[in-house]
């Protein structure tokens, strides 16, 4: 297969049964690119949206691991598993009998900042090693707990030990350990059993595709579901710089903003091409802060633009 450069990404409905990195080189394959990366890992157990990013896209993953998300997440109570979720082992049983006032109330002690304290089960690394490895050979350390802050926090349902939630919340909350420490609130242990990410960075699962669905297209069909980098970036705003500004941007070096700015932006060149994302102090200087390959096409350019200053 030859592989091309492919500048795009794509919002990605992942199924469950699969790591984000499998659904990841599935997406790469069928659209041949010679590179590609993911905006923010989703477990085997759970489905939902994945941003998938080719090429120049990939230098713009922060921007949505950085950004809330949204999940819809079932949880059984009563159960409580080595890992947080069904795919752990069963180490302790308990009776339930919640009523939805008592669940009521336990939800609102997880709303707003809370400290929480990441699972065993996860990537996080300690001294260079992932706590899941040290979990896997039955090894628990202490992890420091982590602010995090849980905006929407909804009961959608709940019959018996079953619990639908829905959950807005900022990067790095771990919906497991929500489950876990709900349970332990409530005295009765809990596990997840479904986990969906519905939404991330402004962006909804209705409009992801599903891998199944991409495979069955041809290839021009196939190609529409791919969005430009502006879309990604739609939440900046723009700035739009002369062509010697353009240069010295793309030189790495800071420029005039033109207006009155704070924080990061969207940067185009006089041609209204996207060259990359700057940072506003609010002081009229913008500096670069992630370049597009593109920007050094104006290189070239530099000394006749700089002569003309």
């Amino acid at each position: 297969m030859i592989r091309r450069r492919l500048d795009a990404w794509l919002l990605l409905d992942k199924p469950s049964g699969i790591t984000s990195n499998a659904a990841l080189q599935r997406a790469k394959r069928l659209y041949r690119a010679r590179k590609a990366g993911h905006a923010g890992t989703l477990d085997p157990l759970a489905s939902g949206l994945l941003p998938v990013l080719f090429g120049e896209a990939t230098k713009f993953s922060g921007l949505l691991l950085d950004s809330d998300k949204e999940y819809l997440a079932e949880l059984c109570l009563g159960v409580s598993t080595t890992t947080g979720d069904a795919e752990g082992e069963v180490v302790a049983r308990c009776p339930v009998a919640v009523e939805d006032e008592q669940l009521q109330r336990a939800l609102t002690r997880f709303r707003g900042a809370i400290d929480q304290v990441p699972p065993m089960y996860s990537a996080l690394k300690v001294s260079g090693r992932a706590l899941y490895e040290l979990a896997r050979q039955g090894t628990e350390v202490e992890r420091a707990p982590r602010r995090v802050v849980i905006s929407v926090l909804e009961l959608q349902a709940h019959r018996g030990d079953r619990v639908s939630l829905r959950v807005r919340c900022s990067k790095g909350t771990y919906i497991r350990s929500l489950a876990m420490d709900l349970g332990a609130l409530l005295g009765t242990g809990a596990h997840l059993t479904a986990l969906r990410r519905t939404g991330a960075g402004g962006f909804s699962i209705g409009d992801a595709v599903s891998l199944d669905a991409l495979e069955a297209l041809d290839e021009p069909s196939r190609e529409r579901w791919l969005l430009p980098l502006e879309r990604l970036l739609q939440g900046l705003p723009r700035v739009d710089l002369d062509a010697a500004a353009a240069v010295r941007f793309a030189q790495g070096r800071t420029v005039a903003a033109g207006g009155a700015l704070t924080g990061r932006c969207q940067v185009f060149d006089h041609a209204s091409r996207l060259i990359g994302v700057g940072e506003s102090d609010g002081c009229d200087e913008l500096r670069p802060v992630r370049l597009l390959t593109c920007a050094g096409d104006l290189l070239p350019a530099a000394a006749k633009a700089e002569k003309t200053l």
